[in-house]
């Protein structure tokens, strides 16, 4: 069999001769590299920090890619978690995301039955530990591959903090960082294999805080003016709302405080609102109008109310021209099976869910059929904005026991353990073979950005959601 060669130039005029490296080869070169990945992931599983508050998780992704050789810009958009790690030169540039943000009060061991490691502490149970090492670990990839074959462009990884809830992208965004990005790829963990061109929700969020005046409950409340009445006022009004919003709107809240004693006035409640719509635009009038239920509830009890915007994220915008190839990639890669060990696990993790969740466990040995879904189903991600801003495709692996739903504990379980290490590496395979192709093919770079023009419009100028506001670095403290 006769290897294919390539010419270096070196600095001293001499030309080296070194065997190039074909694209079928990534595969395996990174399953060489498994268990390295599977610790980073594991590191970061153990760690489950907060958005804006993954200092070491960042860290450690960060001094992979510094050993790899990228040069890292750490901090940006003025997020000190937040960085750019690059390796190559000129175009095309092709970015790859990488989260690592846990969720708060979903702790849970590595075992199929509800444990927790920390009464009430953090848990990665959206498997963002897996995103953020299976991303580093394909833009490695892509970047061995680069260097042996001599390929001309650069590779970038993009470490991007609080996808729950802080918005991270979207600063990176507004902050110019993807502005000559010819494409970008993501994945996320899930119960099965896909790469669909699909949507999200869009999302506008705001803590609302009522001041009133504290008094005796008992001896004087005719002094006091209640802020957790506000709270409950600005509720009902929303609930009542509900009928008269379009039907896939989504409006939840939860209340982060709401007085210390029953017998004193609370002189201050906060609640916490998510508003979300498949349409950017319905989604920010549906908050405009949750707005005005708080200014009215503050009217009605005589307390003064205030909010804060913590994020905006835009739906994803489909581009079935790059999710062809990243879906033609993932059928290539395949599925998975399960080891005895791994199916036992998964067994009792299928017992723990709801009958109507419980799902074929085969499936993580498939691949659903592509589909191109126009409008957002299901929740939401800040992934949204840069769809609207550069080309954009993701997919998504079997991490999960089939039928498991993100945010669970179930999802923390099967995460920490082989189950999610095994999802892991088809992304990350997956992504880097797409990477690869959108080098060697530059004319679907070309139709990609066709297609986005074509799907935003002329008029189209991206205003993010969250306005102008600085990052809420503190909004999980």
């Amino acid at each position: 069999m006769h290897k294919k060669y390539i010419l270096v130039l070196l600095i001293t005029g001499h030309f080296q001769i070194l065997p190039g490296q074909k694209k079928d080869k990534v595969p395996e070169q990174l399953e060489r590299s498994r268990h390295k990945y599977e610790q980073i992931a594991h590191t970061i599983w153990e760690y489950a920090e907060l958005g804006y508050q993954e200092h070491r998780s960042s860290q450690l992704l960060q001094q992979t890619l510094l050993e790899e050789g990228f040069n890292v810009d750490k901090g940006v958009a003025e997020i000190p978690t937040a960085f750019v790690a690059s390796y190559g030169s000129g175009s095309p540039v092709i970015g790859i995301l990488a989260e690592f943000d846990a969720l708060p009060g979903i702790s849970q061991d590595a075992v199929p039955e509800r444990r927790e490691v920390v009464k009430g502490g953090n848990g990665h149970a959206c498997g963002h530990h897996l995103f953020g090492t299976a991303s580093v670990a394909a833009a490695i990839a892509v970047k061995n591959w680069m260097k042996s074959s001599g390929q001309k462009g650069t590779i970038r990884l993009y470490g991007t903090p609080a996808e729950e809830g802080g918005a991270g992208k979207v600063y990176m965004v507004r902050a110019g960082l993807f502005d000559d990005v010819d494409a970008v790829l993501h994945w996320h963990p899930s119960p099965v294999n896909a790469a669909n061109a699909a949507s999200s929700l869009a999302n506008k969020s705001a803590k609302f805080r009522f001041y009133g005046v504290s008094a005796h409950a008992a001896s004087a409340p005719h002094f006091g003016r209640s802020a957790l009445d506000a709270v409950e006022a600005m509720n009902y009004m929303v609930n009542l709302m509900r009928e008269h919003v379009q039907s896939d709107s989504r409006i939840h809240y939860v209340i982060t405080e709401g007085g210390k004693a029953p017998n004193v006035i609370p002189e201050f409640a906060e609640v916490f609102y998510y508003v979300r719509h498949p349409e950017m635009d319905i989604a920010r009038e549906n908050f405009e109008w949750v707005v005005k239920a708080a200014e009215g509830a503050a009217m009605g009890t005589n307390t003064r109310m205030e909010y804060e915007v913590i994020h905006g994220a835009y739906n994803l915008m489909p581009n079935e021209t790059l999710a062809r190839v990243v879906h033609k990639n993932l059928e290539q890669i395949g599925g998975y099976t399960y080891t005895p060990e791994e199916l036992a696990f998964a067994e009792k993790i299928r017992e723990t869910l709801p009958e109507k969740k419980q799902q074929d466990l085969d499936l993580v040995s498939q691949v659903e059929p592509f589909e191109v879904q126009e409008r957002g189903r299901r929740g939401s991600t800040d992934v949204g904005d840069i769809s609207w801003v550069v080309p954009t495709a993701g997919l998504s692996t079997a991490t999960w026991v089939p039928g498991t739903s993100a945010h669970t504990w179930q999802a923390v379980a099967a995460g920490g353990m082989s189950i999610g290490h095994k999802g892991m590496m088809l992304a990350a395979k997956t992504l880097a073979l797409s990477a690869i192709d959108f080098y060697r093919d530059q004319e679907v770079l070309k139709k990609a950005k066709e297609e986005l023009l074509r799907r935003t419009g002329p008029e189209f100028s991206y205003a993010p959601l969250l306005g102008d506001r600085k990052p809420p670095l503190d909004y999980r403290k």
